[in-house]
């Protein structure tokens, strides 16, 4: 899980920006197979999705939320950082203010 004092435990909105966006790129085929299938969309290229929120993704955008694959998310979701420009344009969509930059 995300470390308590992490912002993106009360926020969620990159996980939630698009279904495009949890695409899988730099990952082998080991590290894919530790991701449950479940959250594996059926074209094997990315996470699934349920519209544009990642499935792995619980609780509620801006307020409280977590990831239920955290250890093993693939690298697209590593590289999303707070304050970063995707995170910034993910906040700017759901109508909340941009962190600072870490």
């Amino acid at each position: 899980m995300v470390a308590a004092e992490s912002p993106c435990q009360s926020c969620g909105a990159c996980c939630s920006y698009s279904r495009e966006w949890p695409r899988f790129s730099l990952e082998d085929d080991a590290t894919l197979a530790l991701i449950p299938r479940a959250y594996v969309d059926d074209g094997e290229a990315a996470m699934r999705c349920n519209g544009d929120r990642c499935a792995a993704l619980v609780g509620e955008i801006g307020v409280a939320t977590s990831c239920t694959v955290y250890d093993v998310r693939p690298e697209v979701c590593r590289a999303c950082e707070p304050g970063d420009d995707a995170c910034a344009m993910a906040r700017h969509r759901f109508g909340m203010e941009s962190l600072p930059r870490s």
